[in-house]
Formats: structure tokens, sequence, C-alpha cells
């Protein structure tokens, strides 16, 4: 806890952020999505085995459901859980498409057959992103069963990451306001940890 933290005001539940710190949120955001995105384009994807890009898209999507673990309980103990929970969907969502952007490069690396020819790196996430909106322009297709397998399989996780997690953070921005709102918190209850 800094003192910053131990010497501020309690915000008012509902109390819009300062604009310093939405202004530092939006930088933090930037940069995590900056560094995730370096890394897929930095990463050899397309010489990597189907066993690491599986091995790799599964670990992916355990530390995905514990980076959302860990935005909840953030969301919890922060004094803008709004803020908090627009900045935990802001870089979840970026590292969830660049997992199966992955999955998939390595895939058309591997295996030239999977969606008709080799994918680059942008290709792949071009790909997955028009997976996630839905939109399928068709201009590039999964072929094989196993790349039909975990297309299906992110269209699955797609649902989950918007209903469920969705379902989370939000209503950890609920419990958060709501917790903040009775009378009853003590004062050390809710401590923000942004600092």
């Amino acid at each position: 806890m800094t003192a910053e933290t131990e010497d501020a005001p309690r915000a008012e539940p509902g109390a819009r952020p300062p604009s310093w710190r939405v202004v530092w949120t939006l930088l933090r955001v930037a940069g995590s999505v900056a560094v995730l995105v370096a890394l897929y384009y930095a990463l050899p994807l397309d010489h990597s085995s189907l066993a690491t890009a599986a091995a790799v898209l599964l670990t992916g999507l355990v530390g995905f459901a514990a980076l959302v673990a860990l935005q909840v309980r953030s969301i919890l103990r922060s004094r803008y859980p709004g803020l908090r929970a627009v900045e935990a969907m802001a870089i979840s969502i970026p590292f969830f498409l660049l997992l199966f952007a992955s999955a998939y490069v390595t895939m058309a690396a591997q295996s030239p057959g999977s969606f008709g020819g080799s994918l680059s790196h942008t290709d792949g996430l071009y790909f997955t992103v028009t997976v996630f909106s839905t939109v399928g322009f068709g201009d590039i297709t999964a072929h094989s069963q196993a790349a039909r397998l975990v297309v299906t399989g992110q269209m699955v996780a797609d649902l989950v990451v918007f209903g469920l997690a969705l379902k989370v953070i939000v209503g950890a921005v609920r419990r958060s306001r709501k917790r903040r709102s009775t009378p009853a918190a003590s004062p050390g209850d809710g401590e923000d940890e942004d600092e």
C-alpha cells in the first residue's frame, strides 16, 4: 500500500475518476497491448511445431482465465471499479485474440492445407478478429479438420468471453460499488491497488 493510497480520501460510490487516472489507465492499456502485439510479431510461430502450438494455446487459455480472475480481484478492490473493468477488458481481449492468432499461424506453417496456404502474423490476427467479430469475409477459411476444430473452439470461447467473462467483470463492478456504498464498510476495505 502506498502513502498515496493511505492518505487519499476514499472515492464516493459512483464517483468519476480524476482525469489523470483515466490517462494513466489508457497509457497502461496501450503499453500492455503494444507489448502483447510486439511479442506476437516477434515470436517465430511459423517455425513452431503443432504440439508446441497446442501447448501454447492451452497454457495461454489457462493464463487468460487467471488474468480474468486477477482482474476481477483488482476490480473488487479498486476505488474506480468501472475504470478498472474497462482496463481489464481492453487487456484481456487482445491477449485472447493473440493466442488464437498464434495457433493459426503455426498450424498454417506446419500444415499448409489447414487454411489453403501459409498465414503471416498479420493474416493470423486478421482471421482471428474476423472470427471473433463474426464477420467472416471468407477470404481465409479453415480447410483441414484440425483447423476447423480450433476455429470452432475459438467460436465457443468467443461466446464464453462475451457472456461469462463480461458478466463476471460487470458483476465485480456492481459488487464493488455496492460494498463501497454501504456504511458498514471499514476504512481499510477496498483500498485501491492501482498505484
